[in-house]
């Protein structure tokens, strides 16, 4: 299903965004050195429950997974990139890691991920795939534009995934989204331009160039979630939702 959001819904959109945003800000501030991923689990719950808001992934069952999700945030550290299933474990000077977080508010969806790296050792190649995975995404909002296709945003994130080195998975990538987390269009992280849905003001979209350091390949870890690279390499995640206007794309999930 391809769901255009009418004009009514769009200051909820926005709402949401924001709420993602504050929470991905907020935890990227207080994780640091010995920081268990169960605590952050349980900071996100307390903050979407306190904000009157639903997971998306907590009751989430997909094809892929081994559903129930069960958690309230994507917690994927070094060579896991995606679906990360929190655990326990503490967080190590140096780890790379990736937060994924999609939640409803007022019916509307909104779903982001960031990258960084934890306490005061940052290798320069963490940094690097970050970077990329940053400039990628930027770029693929730019190409969002009314009248442009989704080949456009995948053929830009691609470009300047390609032009830094990194290998590019074509099995996960981003979707639109809207009163639920997944829905069509596939936006892949590579593409050809010209090709696919003809963007229009109304469509949400999440985009998310994901990149692991020295492979395309997933493995999924026994927990029946996490995605991690073949070969053990470091891998980085970058997302936001983002709305086609009349005027180009609008990033939702910015903090308020």
């Amino acid at each position: 299903m391809i769901e255009i959001l009418p004009p009514t819904k769009i200051p909820l959109a926005r709402e949401s965004g924001a709420l993602v945003a504050g929470i991905l800000r907020t935890v990227r501030e207080r994780a640091t050195v010995g920081t268990n991923l169960l605590e952050i689990d349980q900071w996100t719950k307390d903050i979407i429950e306190g904000a009157g808001a639903t997971s998306c992934y907590v009751d989430y069952a997909p094809s892929f997974g081994r559903g129930p999700f069960g958690h309230y945030i994507c917690t994927s550290v070094n060579d896991a990139v995606l679906h990360g299933l929190p655990h326990d474990y503490a967080l190590a000077d140096g780890d790379l890691l990736t937060l994924d977080l999609a939640v409803i508010l007022g019916g509307v969806a909104a779903d982001s991920a960031i990258s960084f790296v934890v306490g005061e050792n940052k290798p320069a190649r963490a940094l690097s795939m970050i970077d990329a995975t940053e400039r990628a995404l930027a770029a693929g909002i730019e190409a969002a534009g009314p009248g442009n296709k989704i080949g456009d945003i995948s053929h830009a994130i691609g470009t300047v995934l390609s032009a830094a080195g990194y290998p590019i998975n074509m099995q996960f990538g981003g979707h639109g989204i809207g009163s639920t987390m997944h829905q069509d269009p596939h936006v892949s992280n590579s593409g050809r331009p010209g090709r696919g849905y003809r963007l229009r003001p109304g469509l949400m979209l999440a985009l998310e160039p994901w990149v692991m350091e020295d492979t395309a390949e997933l493995v999924t870890d026994p927990d029946g979630w996490t995605l991690r690279s073949t070969t053990g390499c470091l891998t980085a995640h970058s997302e936001h939702t983002v709305m086609i206007t009349d005027d180009g794309a609008e990033i939702m999930t910015l903090p308020a």
